[in-house]
């Protein structure tokens, strides 16, 4: 969910041209309690759009911020939509990507701050599951995983697993219908980006010799496109049978 909150009768004129443009999104005008109801739909995970001083916004929600790999994307705008920036979760949390997308949408300017704003990344997305887990879970929950990163599917460059998921079905199936290529890696190649887990588990270890399918997956396959280092856009997410997880990486400044 996407939460508008504007301040001022400019914000809300900009807020309610942005409700119009943003799919599952709703406008807060000056809402009451205003700290507890936006430090609240941060806490849930709503990707937030402040349409406020970036003062505000920080002192706002300081107290609850997490990390980068938990924390919801957040954007803060001036009333006029003149400029867009990513203030929160900008690499993992997809807000520079999404921000630029807002910039697009209100012919606004896009104000980046965070690194290699002006390179090109590559997202991948990494996947496992139970064995013969139905493609329409796969699939849903891969949906889901794109929103939350505020990603499209024309984003994304692959899918990939681990190499005993090289005849999983429902991933070939997937990736098939979904016009990606589907590529597989084994235990030791998967182990080489073992530092970059958000979360490690010792059960997924024993059965399958790495700490975390998806996101290992994910970002090896995010620096076999560019050889240089990947991170992680959005940790790993599970439903009852499969997980998820997305990286980036980015080309080196003179490739």
């Amino acid at each position: 969910m996407i939460r508008i909150v504007s301040l001022t009768d400019a914000g809300q004129r900009l807020g309610e041209r942005l409700q119009r443009k943003l799919p599952d999104s709703e406008l807060w005008f000056k809402p009451k309690p205003f700290t507890e109801t936006v430090q609240q739909a941060f806490k849930q995970g709503d990707r937030l759009i402040l349409i406020c001083a970036t003062g505000i916004a920080v002192r706002t929600l300081a107290p609850v911020l997490g990390n980068k790999h938990q924390d919801p994307a957040v954007l803060v705008l001036d009333e006029q939509g003149q400029f867009v920036i990513p203030l929160l979760s900008g690499h993992e949390g997809g807000a520079n990507d999404w921000a630029n997308e807002v910039a697009e949408v209100i012919d606004g300017q896009l104000v980046m701050t965070t690194a290699k704003p002006y390179l090109r990344p590559i997202y991948t997305v990494g996947m496992g599951c139970e064995r013969n887990c139905p493609e329409a879970e796969l699939q849903q929950l891969l949906a889901r995983c794109l929103s939350q990163a505020g990603l499209t599917l024309d984003s994304v460059d692959s899918i990939s697993s681990i190499d005993i998921k090289a005849d999983e079905v429902g991933l070939l199936s997937l990736a098939a219908k979904l016009g990606k290529p589907y590529v597989v890696w084994d235990k030791a190649q998967l182990a080489t980006v073992e530092s970059l887990l958000s979360t490690k588990s010792d059960y997924v270890f024993k059965t399958v010799g790495v700490y975390g399918v998806a996101e290992s997956a994910a970002l090896y396959s995010a620096q076999q496109h560019t050889g240089e280092s990947a991170e992680l856009v959005l940790v790993k997410q599970k439903t009852a049978k499969a997980t998820c997880a997305i990286a980036r990486s980015y080309p080196a400044a003179d490739s």
